[in-house]
């Protein structure tokens, strides 16, 4: 039974289209290097989502390719061909089973695709990228600006995944347009030093990740589907000198809030985190992002949540109306079922690398996890005897 302390967290809360969603916890959208090769369902990830969206409100998939170019990840899932629709309807089917409404985020890496990953295409970005390292610390080849073609290519793109996504039975997408990705890479003035619609002003620089918006919705409206949640994820800020500011965020949050979107998802490493530039530096991202909002979407807020009174502490801040737990779920598949039942004294907040059949990663996430990349949750001091699977 749940402590009355968390009860909170079990609120219900009804979305602007009449859906409700029956608490506030949500699966983050986490990368599993799991699906195959052509991007459609795995065995691994089946077991991957196979147990961990018990008793959450929505459970967003990973980041899922709405185009070949933009592949930024091994074992990426797809949503650009019909032969992945049958996967799609599958995993859509998993979650909902758990009883979580299954979310589908969509994305496209921009000059963050793998070279070896997107079968001897270009790299595109908003304008011409020299190679460099990615936002995760990957090195990079050099990427050139999308065509007028492209664009419009793309922009239809995320509206057939959208459309994948419906008929396979998700209760929604999440666009994804944070991280570094190609929709922010729109949006910042240090990678979109395009002269034309899409580059220069603050309205041009937005008017790529608009238009995905309204190719989205329009998928939406063609299956007469109000019912279908669309969300949209972005990075407040970037480091770079001429990067997105606090102020250039709030502009994308008042052109967000003129469509008819259902949620948006700040992606933060840490809740709390202080606005850089833009903005008053004293208070924190998420609070000037909410009271921006001024209540016309909820806002999922994000950053390094581990336990029960990390989750309530969060959403007592008052500074989102939803919570999302990735790393936390990477270590506990059954995270927000503890809390329901009353077993919150029995989260862990470290992997455990003794037990490799505990947490249900590929291989790949597995072998990734001492290397203690920031994205990874904390490790249990390893043992000696540890070896990567598949090792011999």
């Amino acid at each position: 039974m749940t402590h009355e302390k968390y009860a909170p967290l079990f609120q219900p809360y009804t979305l602007n289209n009449g859906v409700e969603i029956k608490n506030r916890l949500v699966v983050a959208p986490m990368t599993h290097w799991a699906s195959n090769e052509d991007g459609t369902l795995s065995d691994a990830e089946r077991t991957f989502i196979g147990n961990r969206a018990q008793d959450f409100g929505m459970f967003i998939m990973a980041a899922t390719l709405v185009s070949p170019e933009g592949k930024a990840f091994a074992g990426e899932p797809g949503a650009f061909a019909e032969t992945q629709l049958a996967g799609l309807t599958e995993a859509a089917n998993i979650i909902k089973k758990q009883g979580a409404k299954p979310v589908l985020q969509l994305h496209h890496g921009g000059y963050q695709a793998v070279d070896e990953l997107i079968g001897g295409a270009d790299k595109v970005a908003p304008s011409d990228v020299p190679p460099g390292v990615s936002s995760t610390g990957t090195p990079t080849t050099a990427a050139r600006a999308m065509t007028e073609e492209e664009i419009a290519n793309v922009i239809q793109a995320f509206g057939f995944a959208t459309d994948l996504a419906i008929r396979a039975g998700f209760d929604g997408v999440e666009i994804h347009g944070a991280n570094g990705y190609l929709l922010q890479q729109f949006v910042s003035g240090h990678f979109n030093r395009r002269s034309d619609q899409w580059g220069g002003s603050i309205e041009n620089r937005l008017r790529f990740p608009m238009a995905v918006v309204d190719a989205v919705c329009a998928a939406k409206a063609k299956h007469a589907r109000d019912d279908f949640i669309v969300g949209y994820r972005f990075s407040p800020e970037e480091p770079q000198e001429d990067g997105i500011t606090m102020a250039d965020t709030f502009a994308l949050i008042d052109a967000l809030k003129q469509k008819p979107l259902q949620y948006l998802h700040a992606s933060l490493w840490d809740f709390y985190k202080k606005a850089r530039r833009g903005a008053d530096t004293v208070r924190s991202r998420l609070d000037l992002i909410h009271e921006r909002l001024g209540g016309a979407l909820p806002l999922i807020g994000v950053g390094n949540l581990f336990t029960a009174d990390d989750a309530l502490n969060a959403l007592n801040t008052g500074w989102a109306e939803f919570l999302a737990f990735g790393k936390t779920v990477l270590i506990n598949p059954n995270f927000a079922t503890l809390i329901k039942e009353g077993r919150e004294a029995e989260i862990q907040t470290e992997i455990d690398l003794d037990r490799p059949d505990r947490y249900g990663y590929s291989d790949y996430l597995w072998n990734l996890q001492p290397l203690g990349l920031d994205f990874l949750p904390p490790v249990k001091g390893k043992s000696a005897d540890w070896k990567p699977l598949d090792a011999g």
